[in-house]
């Protein structure tokens, strides 16, 4: 007999549609429009209607059904223990360039999930790989039209992608995107370059194939593999060298000139990293389109300048008089050393020291900001003069709390260097606000 789906209700919203009802926390949500709900997919689309019948069960075992009218967009109201309403599904694949395979033993037991979800794709923009997605999985992404979908590519050849993923399964990839591209359900897409592998020749071939599927596949960032020193008994991959940055830059330059010209988008995007990999101009903001990959390391280095440099003129000049110090990753200390000099001639009185912290955690390889630890931090800028306040940027830190990756916390980091530490977002307002010691909302 099929299991019914029972999903527990834990929080309510006052003054909620939820709460008029009758809904309580520990109540069970059974059934919408008749339908039971298999996970958060299934709830959001449901509520897509101005006429539900909501079935939930009260603790006691009774089972209220209610029907009620409401705005097309309104919420019901309510949160559910599980965030998904159902498991996560966990990756399939064993790529060559993993990071969590990358990771030393003894962190804490979430850091090496690996989750393959297109919900979490739809909902926080996660990157999958379309190789644990069932025909049901793939109808329903259509069914309910959800855009966009980010996926991880990295190779449009078959036996190229299952050798890379090391999985028997992955080199049907352009089938399914033809399916979703048909569907009208809009893509983003990434290629994580490995040198030797899906570089050169096999990278204009996965250019040349996705372009194909304009306008319904957006984009594509090419970003450079991390590679930590906990690689033993994994496939050898190597860094890419200046020289070579350089060449995958002019690779990339390449076809967005024939793209832009054809099709009115450059399409394919080189990471920041490219760029302060090769000692390259970043370009202007124009080139970026919007930001369609901000949150994949595309732009975030022109938008971060833009915003410092269209802020800065807006605020008044006055004789406030302090040091601040800024901690961040070996890539971008060059461009943000400029940025607070920017600041420094607007404010002459305001003296700001950036430290690059070497990444011996993961290995000094691994340059950017994102993937520093607190006690390298700690390490490296005990005894050093810090000023007022110690500035650290937000991608250090675990979403939505003060925890670094290896678990210890902003207050152990103002302890063991007996400065105060200040979080700050990544938006150029923020960073002035930071450096002005202003108060700041994260």
């Amino acid at each position: 007999m099929k299991q019914r789906h029972r999903h527990k209700i834990v929080t309510v919203e006052p003054e909620s549609i939820a709460e008029e009802i009758g809904m309580e926390p520990g109540d069970l949500l059974l059934s919408i429009n008749g339908q039971e709900v298999q996970d958060v997919l299934d709830y959001h689309f449901l509520l897509h209607d101005e006429m539900l019948t909501v079935l939930f069960e009260k603790p006691d075992g009774e089972e209220w059904e209610v029907e009620l009218e409401k705005e097309y967009d309104d919420d019901l109201g309510i949160g559910f223990e599980e965030g998904l309403m159902d498991g996560y599904q966990a990756c399939r694949n064993k790529c060559m360039f993993c990071f969590i395979d990358q990771m030393p033993p003894g962190m804490r037991e979430t850091l090496y999930f690996k989750d393959d979800d297109a919900r979490l794709s739809f909902l926080q923009g996660n990157y999958i790989t379309l190789t644990n997605m069932s025909e049901e999985d793939l109808d329903r992404i259509i069914r309910y039209k959800l855009s966009p979908i980010n996926l991880s590519v990295h190779t449009t050849n078959p036996s190229l992608r299952c050798q890379m993923l090391h999985n028997r399964f992955a080199g049907n990839l352009l089938e399914r995107i033809r399916r979703l591209a048909e569907a009208g359900i809009e893509m983003n897409s990434q290629v994580v370059l490995c040198k030797g592998y899906n570089d050169g020749a096999e990278l204009d071939r996965t250019i040349a194939d996705l372009s194909a599927f304009l306008p319904s596949l957006k984009s594509l960032s090419v970003v450079p593999v991390g590679l930590t020193k906990y690689r033993e008994g994994l496939v050898k991959l190597e860094k890419f060298t200046k020289k070579e940055a350089m060449e995958v830059l002019i690779q990339i330059h390449g076809w967005q000139e024939r793209l832009l010209a054809a099709q009115g988008t450059r399409f394919v995007f080189a990471s920041d990293e490219w760029y302060m990999m090769a000692e390259h101009p970043i370009p202007p903001a124009s080139y970026y389109e919007g930001y369609g990959q901000l949150e994949n390391g595309v732009g975030m280095v022109r938008s971060l300048a833009e915003e410092v440099e269209q802020a800065l003129p807006g605020i008044p000049s006055d004789g406030r008089s302090h040091h601040v110090s800024i901690a961040t990753g070996v890539l971008a200390a060059p461009v943000i050393q400029k940025l607070a000099e920017l600041v420094m001639q607007r404010f002459p009185g305001i003296q700001v020291t950036v430290y690059p912290i070497q990444n011996e955690f993961f290995g000094t390889s691994i340059t950017v900001a994102g993937l520093l630890t607190a006690q390298d931090i700690i390490a490296q800028l005990s005894g050093k003069p810090l000023g007022k306040a110690l500035l650290l940027p937000d991608v250090m830190l675990r979403d939505g709390e003060e925890v670094f990756l290896d678990d210890l916390t902003c207050a152990d980091v103002e302890k063991a260097l007996q400065t105060p530490v200040h979080i700050v977002k990544s938006d150029g307002e923020s960073f002035i606000q930071a450096i002005l010691l202003e108060k700041i909302s994260l």
